[in-house]
């Protein structure tokens, strides 16, 4: 393989430097952090945060209410089949009552 003309100690060294330099060039450009427009980019930043944790707060809140809402209606359910396996059972004694009225 052959090299590129130019390639020897001190070309490596300046373009080392040069790209050294670019990227502190490059580096300095960016915007500071009390730069308006950072302040307004951090404040949106935490604007947007803010709606986020509102978001799943009511989420929570509405899963909850959910969760709450089922645990009543299975608690109703098993009061009313409670309630039917008592009338049964009283059904069930009232007639063998009955039925040991009538055989005697």
């Amino acid at each position: 393989m052959k090299l590129p003309k130019g390639n020897d100690f001190a070309d490596r060294q300046r373009n080392a430097s040069d790209a050294k330099r670019a990227l502190l060039e490059k580096f300095k450009a960016s915007p500071k952090i009390d730069d308006p427009e950072m302040v307004a980019k951090r404040a949106e930043k935490a604007e947007r945060a803010a709606e986020k944790a509102e978001r799943l707060r009511l989420a929570k809140a509405e899963k909850a209410a959910a969760a709450e809402a089922e645990a009543a209606r299975q608690k109703a359910a098993a009061e009313q089949k409670r309630t039917l396996t008592e009338a049964e059972r009283k059904a069930e004694r009232d007639r063998r009552y009955a039925a040991r009225k009538a055989r005697k």
